[in-house]
């Protein structure tokens, strides 16, 4: 009679403990609103992985439009995506040693013409390691405009003339955890040394290679749609 009693005791003990674990199962499992650090973790997350996460066509699409003079909406046509280098390879040095001192992973390019074959422009995708990294980053970047991403050139193209010496003007733009250089030249070869300071002054190259960049600054980082729950849309 002991023993009996004693075994259902134990039997009772077990299911209880059975019953709180399952409970404590299904209170971590089950679906519930996310909280405000959640839904700040979530934006950041997701933003830093589209380098990786997303087609390069989608990185660098195949129009990005652009105001030229006038306000006048133009298009700017993507003539070739360079293969993915390491950030010091893609830069001019004194670039480069700030990206490496700031743990760049890697450097994405993509090269662009505006649609009356003028100019080139040579769009450079920098990923730090977070958006605090980036900031750090940008800080120290120098703001001289004869130095940034290195052209990216694709032969039996209006880029295939695009070398250091052609670049007219370079710059950069901060995103999230990204840094979006632009570099801008004449496709038809110019030098920077060929061209007179005060035609650069009225040119449309410059505003519209910031134009292009910003474009896809802002398409890289712009907040996603954050789920409500923690398992999507119901909690």
């Amino acid at each position: 009679m002991v023993f009996r009693v004693l075994v259902a005791a134990i039997i009772a003990v077990s299911s209880l403990v059975v019953l709180i674990a399952m409970a404590g199962l299904f209170a971590e499992t089950r679906s519930r609103p996310l909280t405000a650090d959640e839904q700040h973790l979530y934006r950041q997350q997701e933003v830093a992985g589209r380098w990786q996460s997303w087609p390069a066509t989608t990185v660098f699409p195949d129009e990005v439009k652009y105001l030229g003079l006038e306000r006048a909406v133009q298009y700017a046509r993507r003539v070739g995506i360079a293969p993915e280098r390491p950030c010091a390879e893609a830069v001019d040095e004194s670039v480069a040693e700030v990206l490496d001192q700031h743990g760049c992973r890697t450097l994405l390019r993509a090269t662009y013409v505006d649609q009356t074959a003028t100019f080139v422009f040579t769009v450079g995708v920098a990923v730090l390691a977070d958006e605090e990294a980036r900031v750090s980053a940008a800080e120290e970047l120098t703001r001289d405009d004869r130095v940034g991403v290195l052209p990216a050139a694709f032969p039996g193209t209006l880029a295939d003339r695009f070398g250091i010496a052609q670049r007219q003007r370079n710059g950069w733009v901060g995103a999230g955890p990204y840094i979006v250089f632009a570099t801008a030249g004449y496709a038809d070869g110019r030098t920077r040394a060929a061209v007179p300071a005060e035609e650069m002054t009225h040119s449309e190259l410059w505003p519209a290679a910031k134009s292009i960049g910003n474009q896809i600054a802002y398409f890289l980082a712009d907040p996603p749609t954050v789920p409500p729950c923690t398992q999507g849309a119901v909690c």
